[in-house]
């Protein structure tokens, strides 16, 4: 019991952090200028996970143009070290004023990283506040010519992990890696100083950090699972794996990024992922069908392709690539084109095929002067394969 109560005393406590601040902006600035960031990655890592060296691949897979938006940087500027200064804690109304304000800046508009937020129990309630807010907005405004600047939202939450032992042993690395560093500098005279941090030289200071990670931020992101998109990124691999980890999560998200009406609109086209699952089989099938049911036209375009294409394709082996024009008869039947296709395709090659009507005079009439003309088809057949490797000495 004593629980609950203490959860209701905190979704009470951002209700009223929310509702404050809200009536505030919405009074400096019109309700039609509350524009949050369309996406926004709310990142948590493990200290040592990489989150500085994976942010900017992040903003590139999601397209996020604007720098991220990292708490522990926003939280030093003049105003909160004034505030510090005068003995006064940084509680979470001050955290949310100077986030929400810097998120309304317009470079943000289309998506932010937020690295930091949120930490605490009432952060997390804000931030599902904020969600339902931007979905009130986007309703109220829909039918508006402000629709455009009211998009869909989409949160997502994305956090690398990393065990407390991996953990403490890059911060360790990084303490040693830091210090070398440092000691070149002053040497040298060359180059700047990097900050020599505690937490990278104390193991006992590291794995309270890690500590901390886990009980606050790690748990207050977990909170949000049920409500937002959520990716556990595994940080152990190396950088490269770590990448594709992050592009196979968040790569296609469309049923995610859509308003539902444009979502429901394009649903019934497949994915090209749906079509590509079973192309193989599919391939084999008509393959065997049109032995089985076409057969004698199959023949005619396997000869077709043994006596005309590939010897203008055999020459192009090194570079992989053959476009071939014809004008045969054969090809204006719509099932040969398509057995044409299909037969490359099975033997390893990408083919497509243009067709172009062209207009060929045949004679001239002197009395009329009218140039009479007869259609040409020509197929333009573009082919692509592994080409040969050229090795030199």
């Amino acid at each position: 019991m004593p629980e609950q109560q203490t959860s209701d005393l905190e979704v009470k406590d951002a209700q009223v952090i929310f509702s404050s601040l809200w009536q505030e902006l919405e009074h400096e600035l019109g309700r039609k200028n509350m524009r949050f960031p369309k996406e926004m990655i709310l990142l948590g890592g493990a200290p040592g996970a990489g989150k500085g060296t994976n942010t900017d691949y992040i903003r590139k897979v999601r397209d996020i143009v604007a720098e991220p938006i990292v708490m522990s940087s926003l939280l030093n500027t003049p105003e909160m070290e004034a505030l510090k200064a005068g003995g006064n804690m940084v509680g979470d109304r001050e955290v949310v004023n100077i986030l929400f304000r810097e998120m309304l800046n317009s470079r943000y508009r289309e998506g932010v990283v937020l690295d930091g937020f949120p930490r605490t129990k009432v952060q997390v309630e804000v931030i599902k506040m904020l969600y339902d807010a931007m979905i009130e907005l986007r309703t109220e405004f829909a039918n508006t010519k402000y629709a455009v600047h009211f998009k869909q939202p989409i949160y997502h939450i994305m956090i690398l992990f990393v065990d407390e032992k991996e953990s403490i042993n890059r911060q360790m690395h990084r303490g040693r890696e830091i210090i070398e560093h440092n000691k070149r500098v002053r040497e040298s005279g060359k180059g700047e100083l990097l900050e020599e941090r505690p937490t990278d030289t104390d193991e006992n200071l590291a794995r309270n950090r890690y500590t901390i990670f886990k009980e606050k931020t790690y748990d207050a992101l977990l909170s949000l699972k049920q409500f937002f998109h959520y990716h556990l990124i595994d940080a152990h691999p190396p950088l490269d794996e770590v990448k594709a980890n992050i592009l196979s999560e968040m790569e296609y998200q469309s049923s995610l990024e859509l308003d539902p009406r444009t979502y429901d609109a394009l649903s019934p086209l497949p994915l090209a992922s749906d079509i590509t699952t079973h192309a193989r089989r599919d391939l084999v099938y008509r393959l065997d069908r049109y032995e089985i049911g076409n057969q004698d036209l199959f023949h005619k375009v396997i000869a077709l392709i043994e006596n005309k294409i590939m010897p203008i394709i055999k020459p192009h082996a090194i570079s992989g690539r053959a476009l071939i024009n014809i004008e045969d008869a054969l090809l204006s039947e719509p099932l040969a084109l398509s057995m044409l296709i299909d037969i490359f395709s099975e033997r390893g090659f990408f083919a497509s095929v243009d067709v172009h009507l062209l207009e060929v005079p045949e004679h001239f009439d002197v009395t009329t002067g009218k140039i009479h003309c007869r259609h040409k088809k020509i197929y333009r057949i573009n082919i692509r394969f592994k080409g040969s490797e050229i090795r030199i000495g």
